[in-house]
């Protein structure tokens, strides 16, 4: 591949169908939640999208738990775009967006903790976010046996 140009922007209503896709793909591997074509579009503020060469090939989503604390959400890449640098372009893209916003505290329940540690995530224990917890863990089918990593990153002003 030559010199890519990636372009990280906000979602729009256009590219629900490629978002809604993508995700499918994680959640049928058991490795993020589902989630349907209307949640999407109801939340579509909430994301961004990776696009190269006019094509979407990754996404993420913030979703606010808090009055400081925001989680990255439906972070991933269409196939063969992975390892190219086009995540942790999302995740700095995230991060702007959550600074913006006025948050300081930006974390995620991954299965790739070394790649959120490579972009300045550090490991901490689930149980220091009740409001995830209680929000979204009461109903999810893990919530006794969850083998997510938590992770951290504050933003510092």
């Amino acid at each position: 591949m030559q010199t890519m140009q990636v372009i990280c922007r906000e979602a729009t209503m256009s590219d629900v169908d490629n978002l809604f896709d993508l995700i499918k793909d994680y959640a049928e591997k058991g490795i993020m939640l589902p989630r349907t074509r209307e949640a999407i579009a109801h939340t579509i503020d909430a994301f961004v999208v990776a696009e190269l060469d006019g094509q979407v090939v990754g996404c993420g989503s913030l979703t606010r738990l808090g009055d400081n604390l925001v989680e990255i959400r439906s972070l991933g890449m269409n196939d063969g775009y992975k390892g190219l640098g086009i995540g942790s372009k999302l995740v700095e893209c995230l991060m702007e967006k959550a600074k913006e916003q006025g948050i300081t505290k930006v974390m995620a329940l991954t299965y790739a903790d070394s790649f959120f540690e490579k972009n300045g995530f550090q490991v901490v224990d689930k149980e220091i976010f009740p409001e995830k917890v209680w929000r979204d863990c009461v109903n999810c089918p893990k919530q006794l046996a969850c083998d997510e990593i938590a992770v951290l990153r504050e933003i510092r002003s």
